[in-house]
């Protein structure tokens, strides 16, 4: 469900280096993980859930201009029958020319912080631009499946707080084809679209990304099959600071 990679008409770049925003020191930040994957076949009444729940420690250290981040998450993941502990882990550097190196992707699940669709943290001159939308504007990424692009939308929310930390708020929309096969699911190819959609939550005082919800809908004919089968698809995933409810004026 990942891709981190997200533009508008207002040039916003969400993978910009952190320099001026990181604090001195290694810093960490304990999240909160929930999550849930649903998957059905019309006509064949094939179905399956699984679910998500764990906590997730991110860790963060400036090195010169540059910023090393690494998330940990410790979950227990269900299929309705049976219920299995998992670990999975993300790091990354964040560069001053705004590049992102992954350095260890160990996350097939999609529940680090690291592996959204939103940076994990921002520059101020990106903070500034962020508070000072008051419409809703055009962006484009890449799809988190096939890298075909997403259209959609990204609008500015009212000021909130998430566990005691006031955050500027950004909601998000967008759409696009999808014709292939699923990473999680390579047997099965889909011929339909993508409308991926959530909010996200930056701290003011560092950038930071404290809260997100993110849902990703795939929906769809099975390809290569005579009866057209229809396929749904849908990934979700919240991600808060421990023991926080949900961001609130």
């Amino acid at each position: 469900m990942s891709s981190r990679h997200l533009a508008g008409s207002l040039v916003i770049s969400f993978l910009v280096a952190c320099a001026s925003a990181c604090p001195a020191g290694a810093q960490t930040q304990v999240y909160a993980v929930d999550g849930s994957d649903a998957f059905s076949i019309a006509s064949r009444q094939v179905r399956s859930l699984i679910t998500y729940q764990g906590t997730q420690q991110l860790t963060f250290t400036p090195a010169g201009r540059s910023t090393t981040f690494h998330a940990v998450v410790r979950y227990r993941k269900s299929d309705g029958s049976a219920t299995t502990s998992d670990h999975a882990a993300f790091a990354l550097t964040m560069l001053p020319s705004g590049d992102v190196t992954d350095q260890q992707n160990a996350d097939p699940d999609y529940l680090t912080i690291l592996n959204q669709p939103f940076s994990v943290q921002l520059d101020r001159p990106t903070m500034h631009d962020l508070q000072g939308l008051t419409q809703t504007v055009p962006f484009d990424f890449p799809s988190p499946m096939t890298g075909a692009p997403l259209h959609g939308t990204l609008r500015r929310l009212l000021n909130g707080s998430v566990g005691g930390i006031r955050v500027l708020g950004i909601a998000f929309s967008a759409r696009g084809p999808l014709e292939g096969t699923l990473p999680d699911r390579p047997s099965i190819a889909v011929s339909g679209t993508i409308t991926m959609n959530g909010t996200a939550y930056y701290a003011y005082s560092n950038a930071l990304l404290v809260a997100l919800d993110a849902t990703l809908l795939i929906e769809g004919k099975v390809g290569g099959n005579t009866g057209n089968d229809t396929v749904t698809i849908r990934y979700k995933r919240s991600i808060r600071p421990a023991g926080a409810s949900d961001p609130g004026r």
